[in-house]
């Protein structure tokens, strides 16, 4: 019987330091919900390693729409969010579900057409001018129909040229409820036009026929932007080490390794964190 209590309490004496570790390993990882472009470019490919080495954190990414993104942190399923459809990112915060929102970085959004250019709007600089004139054309357009940031950007320009596509259903107008990959590889097979963020465009390799037909409108703007999870709303949220991750994302340390990522030379995102902190200390 003596042995068989000091064999439990050897044994127990292994397990445990096994058992912190764990324990460490579990709360040195953390659930980012970000968009299909940030994880489809190779950004996170490029960062997260540097982000690791530096703090000893894990993260692993939920790519989604920004929508779908947003709604997976409401459920408490993520400890961060990293997305790019501020309106969206600020209602979440408003709502107790984010704790603060920073930006972090932008890029542009490109109307992504057929070499053909069936209308007409090839090398023009005037996305609504090119959405009227794909609608009066009736050419075929690819929507992603997801409510991802960048489909929130594409209604946000139909809405200006005074046309609801969403709404009216032409036949023109085919919404796919798919990622951005899903919509450029449609609109390939189409001959169709789309809007697509420039980082995705970039990487995809699948172009085919497909080139940039409009870029350079100021309305095409992408703002992505970082919010902590709310621990007040979901008590299991890691906020140390999710707060671990944006304090590094905005540092100059951060900042300059989105700034050193590129793809054939071309960078896919620029940094703009310092910038907006000066902004709001006036």
């Amino acid at each position: 019987m003596q042995r068989n209590v000091l064999t439990a309490f050897t044994l127990a004496l292994v397990l445990a330091p096994m058992g912190a570790a764990s324990v460490t390993a579990q709360e040195t990882s953390i659930v980012v919900a970000s968009t299909t472009s940030t994880e489809d470019s190779g950004l996170f490919r490029h960062i997260l390693p540097l982000f690791k080495a530096k703090s000893g954190i894990n993260v692993k990414v939920v790519a989604q729409g920004t929508g779908q993104a947003l709604d997976t942190a409401r459920r408490g399923d993520a400890d961060v969010v990293f997305v790019h459809a501020k309106a969206q990112e600020e209602k979440f915060v408003a709502d107790g579900y984010g704790v603060e929102r920073f930006d972090v970085m932008y890029n542009d959004f490109v109307l992504i057409g057929p070499k053909s250019n069936p209308a007409k709007v090839m090398g023009g600089k005037d996305v609504v001018a090119a959405l009227n004139a794909i609608a009066e054309a009736k050419t075929s357009f690819v929507s992603r129909g997801d409510k991802s940031g960048t489909h929130s950007a594409e209604l946000k320009l139909w809405t200006v040229t005074g046309l609801d596509p969403q709404k009216d259903k032409p036949a023109w107008y085919r919404e796919i409820g798919q990622g951005m990959g899903a919509a450029l590889n449609t609109a390939g097979a189409m001959g169709a036009y789309v809007l697509s963020d420039r980082a995705t465009w970039i990487s995809f390799k699948n172009k085919g026929t497909l080139d940039i037909a409009v870029e350079g409108d100021t309305r095409l703007f992408n703002q992505y932007g970082i919010i902590l999870v709310d621990p007040k709303k979901h008590p299991h949220v890691k906020s140390k080490p999710g707060q671990a991750f944006i304090d590094w994302v905005l540092s100059a340390e951060g900042q300059n390794a989105i700034r050193s990522f590129r793809i054939d030379g071309q960078q896919l995102f620029f940094p703009n964190a310092e910038t907006a902190r000066q902004k709001k200390a006036g």
